[in-house]
């Protein structure tokens, strides 16, 4: 079991995952995932929420290391998603006598996944609602949307521990020698990045309370400097620019379109852009790529005209930019066609549909390869973007 403290009576059971390849069977996560679940022991014992069917076994093991001679009391359903919630089943038949805690949309949604009448053994809270365990008491804020309909958190008073969710969490397995910031950005905006105005209403009910320490659903337990951690979440949820600088994202197919971004790149930093990514959308993940767009101001894209639309790869990253809200940034658009271009068109139609999203007025049209003729206009572009 993962060396992680919470306090004497909350401790901590879950379980990493470092053989996983893809979280979502979408998103790259080269350093694994946690799956974080946690008991209060107290008169009564709680069990907060369990873990992905994965890592089902050292769950199981962990749990009743823990545990010792007892049996949990209750089992609190923060989330039904399979990768928190793939172990109910097998926890509620192992312990009949468990109470199953959890909001109205959580026993409605319950049956989907763990066929069988609960109705015996639920206990359905709403929004502050309490639940006593003798010197711990938990109340229950709901966060629906954030990122599914049934989410709610949960607030321990004695030792003012924020039971977060999905909240707060990040990619990789505890124990990864890593920043939290990378990871953690990726992982907000890739996962619970559309949801920014139920973020933003949880955001106000959290400030309400004396939180010292915040128990997420992935990555590490937070107890220091948690307004660091609460204001990224702020920053982010309000669709505004992290860090001032640029992305210069590209999908070329036979090199003349990448050579074009490289030359952006190079023009941009040498106006003075304090900051550069340069992302290859054909090889690089694409949830490095949504992170590196909502963490600037400013995108300059760059693609190819691919069967009279745009090369798959700037499509699938313009889709994603839509079903994440992208929104009040900066962008300059590239496109390469040595006949019947039409990439920039395409890209313009996405990105006039998205809320503050600002198009530089000059739009150029490459022809095949990079020419000497196309750096003056590449110029007038990085003005316009970094003005």
């Amino acid at each position: 079991m993962t060396d992680i403290v919470v306090s004497d009576a909350i401790r901590y059971v879950g379980v990493n995952d470092t053989t996983i390849d893809l979280f979502e069977s979408q998103y790259l996560v080269p350093n694994g995932v946690s799956y974080n679940s946690y008991v209060i022991l107290d008169e009564k014992i709680a069990v907060m929420d369990t873990v992905d069917k994965r890592g089902t076994a050292q769950w199981i093991e962990n749990l009743e290391r823990v545990l010792a001679d007892r049996r949990p009391d209750y089992l609190v359903i923060q989330h039904l998603e399979p990768d928190h919630a793939g172990s109910i089943g097998l926890l509620a038949e192992k312990y009949p006598e468990m109470v199953l805690v959890g909001n109205a949309k959580t026993f409605s949604m319950l049956p989907k996944f763990f066929p069988g009448d609960y109705a015996a053994r639920s206990l359905t809270v709403k929004e502050g609602d309490t639940l006593s365990l003798g010197a711990h008491t938990l109340t229950f804020v709901m966060a629906p949307m954030v990122h599914w309909p049934e989410v709610m958190v949960s607030y321990e008073s004695s030792e003012k521990v924020l039971f977060s969710a999905d909240g707060f969490g990040k990619f990789g397995a505890l124990g990864t020698e890593e920043p939290w910031l990378c990871e953690a950005r990726r992982y907000y905006f890739n996962i619970v990045g559309k949801y920014g105005a139920q973020v933003q209403a949880l955001l106000k009910k959290a400030a309400g309370l004396d939180i010292q320490t915040i128990c997420p659903l992935h990555g590490p337990v937070l107890k220091e400097d948690l307004g660091y951690y609460i204001g990224k979440y702020d920053l982010w949820s309000r669709y505004e620019p992290e860090t001032d600088g640029a992305v210069v994202v590209y999908a070329s197919i036979h090199g003349n379109t990448a050579q074009a971004a490289k030359r952006m790149a190079d023009i941009l930093a040498e106006k003075g852009c304090p900051k550069l990514e340069l992302i290859d959308l054909c090889r690089e993940d694409q949830s490095y790529a949504v992170e590196a767009a909502f963490r600037y101001g400013r995108m300059a894209a760059i693609s190819a005209t691919y069967d009279g639309g745009l090369f798959p790869a700037m499509d699938h990253f313009m889709a994603h930019l839509r079903d994440k809200t992208y929104r009040n940034r900066k962008v300059a658009l590239i496109e390469n066609g040595s006949w019947a271009p039409a990439a920039a068109k395409c890209m313009r139609g996405y990105l006039e549909a998205m809320k503050g999203v600002a198009i530089c007025e000059t739009v150029h049209t490459l022809q095949g390869a990079l020419k000497d003729a196309d750096t003056g206009v590449l110029e007038k572009i990085a003005d316009e973007l970094l003005a």
